[in-house]
């Protein structure tokens, strides 16, 4: 059996796995930088976060920039599911290049859901779940 080599995809579909990779890393550090530390603090773990910033100086910096990241990370998920939904893509006529495309096509598309879920989290533990808060008066 043929192992599957990175140049044996189309530079599109290397674009698209890469774009892919980079928008889970960009919606897990929505989750990390902005998500964690209100849903901690809610939960009424406070030193946890307390400890959590002072042992990770850099989550405070990413807290004060929350918007830009997770207008980036957006962006990253646009351009992805764009990537991998365009109309046009489609696989290899030939059996073994195909499977390949197959393959790499289902792991791109659960990656991408799971990093869109991600950052829905993040997302609503960010901008929505304080106001939400406030607004029911918990």
């Amino acid at each position: 059996m043929r192992t599957r080599n990175i140049n044996d995809a189309s530079p599109r579909d290397n674009a698209a796995w890469r774009t892919t990779w980079l928008t889970l890393f960009a919606s897990t550090g929505t989750l990390i930088c902005c998500a964690l530390p209100i849903i901690f603090v809610s939960l009424g773990f406070g030193a946890t976060v307390a400890a959590l910033t002072s042992s990770f100086p850099f989550l405070i910096t990413l807290s004060l920039h929350k918007v830009w990241i997770f207008a980036f990370s957006g962006a990253m998920l646009v351009l992805s599911g764009w990537l991998m939904y365009r109309p046009g893509r489609s696989c290899p006529t030939d059996s073994e290049q195909g499977r390949i495309c197959h393959t790499s096509q289902t792991w791109n598309r659960r990656l991408y859901w799971s990093s869109l879920v991600i950052w829905g989290i993040g997302f609503f533990a960010a901008f929505l779940a304080l106001p939400l808060r406030i607004w029911l008066g918990l």
